[in-house]
């Protein structure tokens, strides 16, 4: 059975000193043994918060990696930083990396190959635009970002793979997927993990939903069958991140 997994994206918040403080304050209200907790922190913040979670059941993940070793890329950060750092997880593909950043999925394909190569822990995201499930592709065009992203990857690496399903338009909106809409998503990209690496690998992949998580609907998205917990955006910087958690 898959172990839920919640994860917070603490996005570009928290100085090194207030992530301590926040880090303090969630890791009593987020301690428990049915799911894994992760909190996603800026760069300049994962040590101070590896830190401050040492000895407890909080896992410290990066927002994002660079897919080269070292060299001449200013402001990037490479998985071995982020791992001598001591993060276990990154975030690979937000769709606020994609359209602000301009990643594409052949660059989010690379960035998934290169954390799996040094042992971190993708969290891979994917999502549609209000104007794609308006169109009424949502399933086409999560479909192709997760074949393209997960081009190279065999069956044993994709199931250490996180995948998290973001609508975009439920992103810091207050607009959140119907639990229906989220379900159906996550559930058909169980159905294209099956296509690639067979259905026994597919079961094994967490697949969390995104998109305005909150303490008043977290319990019913993550009772759903293909949904086994959630990336948290804004929520994760409250003390009710702790409610979600134990969701």
């Amino acid at each position: 059975m898959r172990k839920k997994i919640v994860a917070g994206n603490w996005k570009m918040n928290m100085t090194p000193s207030e992530a301590v403080a926040l880090a303090e304050t969630l890791k009593p209200l987020v301690a428990t043994s049915e799911a894994d907790v992760v909190f996603c922190v800026p760069a300049v913040d994962i040590v101070p918060v590896v830190n401050a979670v040492k000895g407890t059941n909080i896992e410290v993940g990066a927002e994002n990696l660079y897919f080269e070793d070292k060299g001449a890329y200013t402001g990037e950060i490479s998985a071995d930083m982020i791992l001598d750092a001591g993060a276990k997880y990154v975030v690979i593909g937000h769709s606020e990396r994609r359209e602000y950043f301009k990643e594409t999925d052949e660059i989010v394909n690379k960035k998934v190959l290169k954390a799996l190569e040094k042992g971190l822990t993708p969290i891979l995201c994917c999502g549609e635009s209000l104007t794609q499930r308006e169109q009424g592709i949502t399933i086409e065009w999560v479909r192709m970002q997760i074949k393209i992203a997960l081009q190279g990857v065999s069956a044993e690496e994709a199931e250490k793979i996180v995948i998290a399903y973001e609508p975009i338009w439920a992103i810091g909106t207050g607009k959140t997927a119907t639990t229906e809409q989220a379900q159906e998503v996550c559930g058909a990209i169980r159905v294209v993990l099956g296509e690639i690496y067979g259905c026994e690998t597919a079961e094994k992949i967490r697949i969390q939903y995104g998109g305005s998580v909150n303490e008043g609907n977290a319990a019913e998205l993550f009772a759903q069958p293909d949904i086994d917990g959630g990336l948290v955006g804004g929520a994760s910087l409250k003390p009710g991140f702790g409610v979600i958690a134990n969701a």
